[in-house]
């Protein structure tokens, strides 16, 4: 079995209680690691996270969910980890405590006979998009585009990097939360097939069976014309939906919603 998950936000300041909430995340890890052969976790697992060029404590937060992730790896799951627009600032610290694989940009392989398409999401933006928009939004959404090259601009990483953590960390939980607030308080539902963005650049990128995204935080799972279909993952904080691909090539959305609430 081959499972699919992104959107945790793990140690959000936005949060009630952030512990108990990544331990549900690291019970549904437990869950999925009884017949799992690999796990592909689509990003911003955490809120954020900053791999630093001093010793950081703050990442003893996240033990309960990196030990997790070590012994999945230990048993011979595949973990698999594509970065987000939360957590893309892992140099590699990251892969060495947990064993897993990080991924930089969007995957495609072959699994279970069936072509796949792995991202984030964040970036994807289809052609002639910002069109069929109002002045206004597509204002905003050239922000959002600024913005993330900033983050993935090499020397200002590395310039951050030499800042002393506390001083980083109050910066980037920060602003993680004013984000995580806006949205909870704002949440941007379903746009519809003809302005969904990620379900607009799988049909201008045909050639895969399944698209699977994460960043939206919404549950969508759609046929196109052309027999492939658009996943988007939901979350780990609200949703807690999922997928499965399963060893005959099925792709199932599931949700650990009602066992996490028992």
């Amino acid at each position: 079995m081959i499972y699919f998950l992104s959107d945790a936000h793990i140690g959000s300041r936005a949060m009630a209680d952030r512990s108990a909430h990544q331990q549900q995340v690291v019970h549904v890890l437990q869950t999925l690691a009884t017949d799992a052969d690999e796990v592909w976790l689509l990003g911003d697992i955490f809120d954020f996270w900053y791999e630093y060029l001093w010793p950081d404590r703050s990442k003893d937060e996240y033990q309960p969910v990196l030990d997790q992730l070590r012994a999945m790896t230990d048993r011979g799951i595949a973990v698999h980890f594509i970065i987000g627009n939360h957590d893309l600032w892992t140099f590699g610290a990251l892969a060495r405590r947990t064993g897993i694989t990080v991924h930089r940009t969007p995957q495609q392989l072959t699994r279970c006979g069936k072509r796949l398409f792995l991202a984030h999401g964040d970036g994807l933006v289809p052609d002639g998009y910002l069109d069929t928009f109002p002045p206004e939004i597509q204002r905003k959404i050239r922000r959002f585009m600024r913005l993330r090259r900033v983050f993935h601009n090499p020397l200002l990483q590395f310039l951050f990097r030499l800042l002393p953590p506390a001083w980083g960390n109050r910066f980037g939980y920060g602003w993680a939360r004013q984000s995580r607030l806006k949205e909870l308080a704002h949440p941007c539902g379903y746009k519809g097939e003809q302005q969904e963005e990620l379900v607009l650049w799988a049909k201008q990128h045909p050639g895969c069976d399944y698209y699977i995204f994460g960043h939206r935080h919404i549950e969508l799972d759609l046929e196109l014309g052309d027999r492939s279909r658009v996943l988007i993952l939901g979350d780990m904080f609200r949703q807690w939906t999922y997928a499965r691909l399963t060893d005959d090539g099925r792709l199932e959305m599931l949700s650990a919603a009602d066992e996490l609430s028992d």
